[in-house]
């Protein structure tokens, strides 16, 4: 039944087609979105290019009825044509595989989604209103759209829509123009998510240019660098910004035996004197006594003030090196050269240095801005999946916080992001974009500053209490989990919707980050975690203070926040199971 594409897109399947084919076993693609996505017209092209029959669920309802579906609606009504919806798409997902395009609601369905994601890989065609209206517009066909007010009803399934079909497997922008560009989007993630693309290798990529942005702070002005293959070309650089000058390589065990021999020959190809400092890795070597040491190392190496410290590493590394940069001599310059996703989007950036007490994260420091930032992009070919989820929850950070569209553009795009080249290059630039802004309006976090500390409150107490250990836990994850608090905890205080809250749920769960309390590794209380949180360095005159949300990229400072109210919260949250990953 329903048979193939039509002669007119019919196309000889060639080898990247019949790759994709061949994954996809007896799995069909199912096509979800709103009306007006496109799914019909998208779905015939992709089922020609790849050789498959396409099947249209509405067309089938229409055919088995002979009547539109205005027409069932009017005479059966709505919870008639969606129980019907509901078989029509499981029978069409029992012979695979073939594209299917499904109607607006039916992926809202909680058992046709879960049908859809066992037999099926399933792709959101995801538009922004002004295009779906201007597509509607042109049908008299939408049933749910025949109201008094159809702008406003359209805006209203949106919002009750979108967090659910963020559950889909991929999800590709829809936009005005041709077809192809989205069938070549929904191939090309295909392709990666089969594994059928090789990786990038480490090194430059010369189709993505380096990207430079500036951090305008007056006499402490610095620029960010973002590329491939920084690392062999930083002498020159370091060269021009400081000549004569000689130099302190902080790294760690595990940077050091990947990274650190090029960068050492970068230096001695421009006649750089540097002596290497080598710490161990984790986050407990952001302590006092390994501060004591590298400061003296840095003495004894005879740098003077004029010198420069380089910080090679994640965010532990930039962390303690610019505190010593700030403390040694009073003050060194010093250059931040990430090498971890965490690092290249936030902590290289702002001038934020430091260690941890006993008593919390980050609570003795300074604010010294870098000279220079290099974040080398091939760095990230070297990194743990793990490290590298756990950068990705401070990229959505930026999103949360006062960007949607970034947020949606993440939701389109990450894993081209977790792919390399492009993709990732302009998620940590636009990352590192939205952090200098605020930077230069607050360099000091005397304001608005504290709001990239979106989840911190959370993470940083998860942090405290399992020791740093990042068996346990590594900070993105505290992160991701911290964020989703907020969000449940916005939601709670009436502050935000809780599509808004399940939606940025769903698109951690996704990447493969955690979201519940009950998914880190040790045994956690309210009372332990209250407690840790009033260590936290926005707490003001014993007073709480946590970064909150109305909706996604709506997030603002909630100042005096009742402990009690947080401790009903906290209780309500250990007591959440653990989500499965969609991701």
């Amino acid at each position: 039944m329903g048979a193939a594409a039509t002669d007119l897109y019919k196309f000889e399947p060639d080898a990247r087609a019949k790759a994709i084919v061949s994954a996809l076993g007896s799995k069909s693609l199912v096509l979800v979105g709103m009306m007006g996505a496109g799914k019909t017209s998208v779905g015939k092209r992709l089922a020609a290019r790849l050789g498959l029959d396409f099947l249209d669920a509405d067309a089938e309802i229409e055919s088995a009825h002979r009547m539109t579906i205005p027409e069932i609606f009017a005479k059966h009504g709505e919870a008639y044509f969606r129980e019907g919806e509901r078989k029509v798409v499981a029978r069409l997902l029992d012979s695979g595989p073939r594209v299917i395009a499904t109607g607006g609601g039916a992926f809202i369905h909680a058992a046709t989604r879960s049908r859809i994601k066992q037999q099926a890989v399933s792709v959101w065609l995801k538009a922004d209103f002004d295009v779906l209206m201007r597509r509607v517009r042109k049908k008299s066909n939408r049933p749910l759209l025949q109201t008094s007010d159809p702008e406003g009803t359209l805006l209203r399934l949106i919002e009750e829509r979108y967090p659910i079909y963020a559950e889909a497997d991929h999800a590709v922008l829809s936009k005005d123009g041709p077809h192809e560009i989205v069938i070549e989007d929904i191939l090309r993630i295909l392709e990666h998510d089969f594994g059928l693309t090789s990786p990038q290798p480490p090194g430059r990529d010369e189709s993505v240019p380096d990207v430079t942005l500036k951090v305008g702070l007056g006499a402490r002005a610095y620029d960010i660098v973002i590329g491939g293959a920084l690392i062999r070309t930083a002498g020159e650089r370091i060269a021009a910004l400081a000549p004569k000058s000689n130099c302190a390589i902080i790294t760690d065990a595990q940077v050091a035996a990947l990274h650190l021999p090029a960068l050492q020959a970068s230096l001695d190809a421009v006649g750089i004197r540097h002596t290497s400092i080598v710490i161990p890795p984790g986050e407990a070597s952001k302590s006092y006594a390994q501060f004591e040491r590298l400061c003296d190392a840095v003495i004894s190496a005879k740098l003077e003030r004029r010198d420069l410290i380089i910080a090679l590493g994640g965010g532990v590394v930039g962390d303690l090196a610019g505190f010593v940069a700030a403390s040694v001599r009073r003050g060194m310059a010093f250059v931040q050269m990430p090498t971890s996703l965490l690092a290249q989007v936030d902590s290289s950036v702002g001038g934020k240095t430091g260690i941890n007490s006993p008593f919390g994260k980050n609570l003795i420091g300074a604010f010294h801005q870098p000279a220079l930032v290099l974040a080398d992009t091939a760095c990230l070919d070297t990194l743990p999946l793990r490290e590298f989820k756990a950068g990705y929850a401070e990229v959505a950070k930026y999103g949360l916080i006062d960007d949607p569209e970034f947020f949606y553009w993440l939701e389109a795009n990450w894993r081209d992001v977790f792919a390399g080249g492009a993709a990732r290059q302009e998620a940590i630039a636009r990352s590192c974009a939205a952090k200098a802004a605020v930077v230069e309006r607050d360099e000091f976090e005397t304001g608005d500053r504290a709001l990239l500390n979106l989840g911190h409150t959370f993470g940083h107490a998860f942090e405290r209490l399992t020791h740093y250990d990042s068996a346990k836990l590594v900070h993105g994850e505290g992160v991701a989990v911290g964020m989703a608090c907020a969000f449940r905890f916005s939601v709670k205080r009436g502050l935000c919707s809780g599509q808004d809250a399940h939606r940025m749920e769903v698109h951690l769960r996704q990447v493969g980050l955690p979201t519940r309390i009950r998914q880190i590794q040790q045994d956690l209380t309210a009372d332990a975690l209250l407690e840790a949180m009033f260590q936290d360095k926005k707490v003001e005159r014993g007073a709480l203070t946590f970064i909150l949300a109305r909706g996604i990229g709506q997030s603002f400072i909630a100042k005096n926040v009742p402990a009690d109210e947080v401790h009903a919260f906290l209780n309500e949250e250990l007591a959440l199971q653990e989500p499965g990953y969609d991701g």
